[in-house]
């Protein structure tokens, strides 16, 4: 295999006899006339093989060179070929893009955007895994995931995409009977709707007047999907501790109302990729698009506030706007 010297001295060659000389060579690469001269001699001298026949008036090929030339012009030609694709693919991805996304906030957030990005990209592919399980990027082959909320694995690259909230939620004939928690612990007393993957197990965590106060709630339902918890919710079965964008459109209808709405905790929706020196176009230019898109989330919309749900209700207008 030629070294990079090596190489240098084969694009010496080809710049001498394309341009006609030693002086006119030196000019196009940047170099020194007498470095043009200690490379040619050093590829003759390593050849075995004289290349160019030199007067005092013109350069010509010998008939070693004739064809030695000839194969140096294509390997270099070939060369420019392959780092031009390598640019190409830098700048406009193509290939497959494997992303790993959370269920519901994939399905109803970032699908419809993985769709407007492939109308921009019209040679690239994308492959989803929709679970809301933690996947391993690097053993599954995974180029990207969006995760939300804390973060554990500092291996990866990790950038903020938008900004997120969970918020307690019941039905209002929920509430109606069960009554309205005003502090949280009173949560232990009621039906608490618990999320399978929740990184606190079967407890709640809140800032309460400045303390941390943890709920372990009883329920008879869990669910692997916050989707199922939140129709769990409006059949009125329970509170459920769920993100915004996953109930912000039942809360503006009043079939969920919020409950505790101080105890809002924010979180963060992020890219993840793992390191690479060279960050592939699909990579970048997706988490770059995602970024733009969603700079004024569409589900961080103003939410009705619980009290003006509850009077529509007593007034047999609650969902009317």
């Amino acid at each position: 295999m030629a070294t990079m010297n090596e190489l240098a001295q084969l694009e010496v060659f080809v710049r001498v006899v394309a341009d006609g000389g030693f002086t006119a060579a030196a000019a196009s690469l940047g170099v020194s006339k007498s470095f043009v001269s200690r490379q040619l001699g050093a590829l003759e001298d390593r050849l075995g093989a004289r290349l160019l026949n030199r007067t005092t008036r013109k350069l010509t090929l010998t008939d070693v060179g004739s064809g030695f030339y000839d194969r140096c012009r294509r390997i270099l030609d070939e060369l420019t070929e392959a780092e031009g694709t390598v640019t190409s693919l830098q700048t406009s991805p193509r290939g497959t893009l494997r992303v790993a996304l959370p269920m519901s906030f994939g399905v109803e957030h970032v699908t419809p955007e993985i769709a407007r990005f492939l109308e921009r990209h019209p040679d690239l592919h994308v492959e989803m895994d929709l679970s809301d399980r933690r996947v391993d990027l690097l053993g599954e082959g995974f180029d990207l995931a969006i995760r939300i909320g804390a973060l554990s694995d500092s291996s990866m690259i990790a950038r903020k995409l938008a900004s997120s909230c969970m918020v307690l939620v019941a039905s209002p004939a929920y509430l109606d009977a069960h009554g309205r928690p005003t502090r949280a612990a009173e949560l232990r007393q009621h039906a608490c709707l618990q999320y399978t993957y929740s990184p606190t197990g079967q407890s709640w965590r809140f800032t309460e007047g400045g303390h941390e106060v943890t709920v372990t709630g009883e329920g008879r339902v869990t669910a692997n999907n916050g989707e199922a918890l939140r129709e769990m919710a409006k059949a009125g079965q329970g509170i459920a501790r769920l993100p915004d964008f996953i109930v912000n459109a039942s809360l503006a209808d009043g079939s969920l109302e919020r409950v505790l709405p101080d105890t809002s905790e924010s979180g963060t929706i992020w890219a993840v990729y793992p390191h690479n020196r060279h960050l592939s176009a699909k990579v970048r230019l997706f988490v770059e698009f995602l970024a733009e898109r969603w700079a004024s989330p569409p589900w961080a919309a103003p939410w009705t506030k619980p009290a003006t749900i509850a009077a529509r209700r007593r007034t047999g207008q609650a969902g009317r706007r």
